[in-house]
């Protein structure tokens, strides 16, 4: 075939006219998708507020959404759209961390804002105290235009049963107590408190007192507060002797992991400029509640403990992460931040306090990391570890709030101070948040390694009028769940470890011989499975598949331990790891419920 016949074969080609190429150009420049509108762009702008010449940042993304979800009680679509366009990030991103996060639900269309939203908390003390029966009761007494739905844990155990009515919590609630909220304005200011002087060491070996006050910024100031920080940052002080101190006192990390923290500072600070810090204060995990307990009385000595960390390992900026149920603690925080940030005693890093919108995962340190950068709260495959490469890909030091509560204390008091107390061979202080069917329950700061059946009865007044002792969960949700007949185990970080559970956090639950063990476990598996991230397999399909088998009278164990060992064994993070510890605590010990 000559080359000309070769031409010949080929299609013929259509010179295309001005005009028709004119005509393409604009049909191609048509964005697709939903657009947004002027008077959503307004709208989201007024809250927002206008956007800067280097464009919205995307870490404040969730921050965003708050105000957006606080305005209407909800995130109309057509606000979601105007934000992508406003933060100029795809809408499917706005779409899919919107959609994560249980405190916010997005409306579709033209649908009205849904009513006033009151939500009964279903964690396990709040079920043992009656929040079934809240739930079944609630919906006829406050009519059709009221949401009434079953929440987790809204660290408030001690004050069992909760409900929240919008941002306001109702403790001890009763169907009387949590209409006569819903019918007034109590959402929509927050409550004075009064000036005191709280000093938390001085309650050592003592439980926390009911909520009277807190300390502000001019009383802590005027006993000596953040001159150890001041000291510090004007090199006054020295920052090794400070570390060594930290070291030598044998605090761990106060959320659950017990990772040394003086020996967490030295590894971030070892690491290359510049450095950050997170604080998580999520405390999701049910049954605690002691950061709450701490924070309402004196914010400031955690505050000074976040400064000293800071300039110890020469953290730039600290990211402060509150879970959302805590407002008023979040408008509390804010107003003494403010107050320090207006008259300070040195120069401070910069503080930024962020929101949660209800997931527990977020308690998970990269989870809550990933969340603050304004994401929705997956963990982290690790390594890298985060302190290495953490918040914004920098070094990071994470610590939870309660651990940073202490660091004042022990710097000025020295290392001893804090490991002179103890019992049964341990060392150090531990704030027990202790719930369930005690006389009194609370925040009982007391020696580490003392034991359930020591604890209840000289912090909690013994158990509640009609109880026996019959089983304790001492970690929360993770922590498994154990017979009377290990009352006097040691309570603390390794102690539990060789039974089948843990301490984590030390929230302590305690139930009595008209309790299941059974039941708690199905609680905590149900929690589990709706608070999974769905991330990783093991974890999103394992605790739903396992919730249902426990709901047998009689269990598959065979099943169950196949989903155990799957889960523990291949869950990227401690939720999917832990998950099982409660089932396995009732199959081990409480066999005769299940059998």
């Amino acid at each position: 075939m000559n080359p000309s016949s070769q031409n010949s074969a080929l299609p013929a080609v259509t010179i295309a006219t001005v005009d028709e190429l004119r005509d393409r150009i604009r049909r191609k420049s048509k964005l697709k998708g939903r657009q947004a509108d002027e008077t959503s762009l307004e709208e989201v702008r007024v809250l927002i507020g206008e956007r800067p010449a280097e464009g919205h940042r995307r870490d404040l993304l969730i921050e965003h959404l708050h105000r957006l979800n606080d305005a209407y009680r909800c995130l109309h679509d057509r606000h979601l759209v105007a934000l992508a366009k406003e933060m100029n990030i795809p809408m499917a991103e706005v779409y899919e961390v919107a959609t994560f996060y249980h405190h916010f639900e997005v409306v579709k269309g033209d649908d009205a804002a849904p009513g006033l939203l009151v939500r009964v908390c279903d964690g396990l003390a709040c079920e043992m105290a009656g929040a079934q029966d809240l739930l079944a009761r609630l919906p006829a007494l406050l009519g059709a235009d009221v949401r009434v739905v079953a929440a987790p844990c809204m660290g408030r155990c001690e004050q069992a049963p909760v409900v929240v009515v919008h941002q306001t919590p109702v403790p001890f609630a009763t169907p009387e107590s949590v209409v006569y909220a819903s019918n007034t304005d109590l959402a929509q200011y927050s409550r004075e408190q009064a000036a005191i002087n709280f000093v938390a060491s001085d309650w050592a070996e003592k439980s926390i007192p009911p909520l009277s006050g807190h300390t502000g910024y001019a009383t802590y100031r005027a006993h000596g507060g953040y001159a150890l920080a001041a000291s510090l940052v004007n090199g006054e002080e020295d920052a090794e002797r400070v570390l060594q101190t930290m070291e030598d006192s044998g605090l761990r990390g106060l959320g659950g992991a017990g990772f040394p923290a003086g020996r967490k500072w030295r590894i971030v600070r070892g690491q290359s400029a510049p450095r950050l810090m997170a604080v998580n204060i999520d405390e999701g995990e049910p049954g605690t509640f002691k950061d709450r307990t701490y924070l309402e009385r004196d914010p400031h000595r955690f505050l000074e403990g976040v400064l000293i960390a800071a300039q110890v390992v020469g953290a730039e900026a600290c990211y402060i992460y509150l879970r959302d149920e805590y407002h008023g603690c979040r408008a509390l925080l804010q107003a003494e931040i403010a107050k320090l940030q207006a008259d300070p005693p040195c120069p401070l890093p910069l503080i930024e306090l962020r929101r949660g919108a209800g997931a527990y995962i977020c308690g998970e340190e990269s989870a809550m990391i990933e969340s603050i950068e304004g994401k929705r709260g997956e963990p982290r495959m690790r390594p890298p570890y985060i302190a290495e490469v953490g918040l914004f890909g920098r070094p990071t030091l994470e610590h939870n709030f309660e651990t940073l509560y202490w660091v004042r204390d022990i710097v000025e008091k020295g290392a001893g101070w804090f490991s002179s107390f103890g019992r049964n061979g341990r060392k150090g202080l531990r704030s027990f948040s202790v719930s369930g069917r005690v006389k009194r329950p609370g925040v009982k700061l007391a020696p580490a390694g003392i034991t359930v059946q020591e604890l209840i009865d000289e912090y909690c007044g013994g158990m509640a009028d009609g109880h026996q002792l019959y089983a304790y969960l001492p970690g929360g949700a993770s922590g498994g769940i154990f017979p009377a007949s290990h009352a006097c185990l040691p309570l603390d970080f390794d102690t539990l470890q060789p039974h089948g559970g843990f301490i984590g956090s030390a929230a302590v639950i305690v139930l009595g011989q008209h309790d299941k063990a059974r039941d708690a476990a199905l609680n905590m598996m149900r929690f589990f499975a709706n608070e999974s991230c769905g991330q990783c397999t093991p974890c999103r399909v394992g605790t739903a598949k396992a919730a249902k088998l426990m709901e047998a009278p009689h269990w598959d164990n065979a099943t169950l331990e196949d989903l155990n060992a799957v889960m523990t064994d291949a869950s990227i993070c401690g939720l999917g790891q832990a998950a099982p510890n409660p089932v396995r605590c009732v199959q081990k010990y409480f066999s005769h419920e299940v059998a």
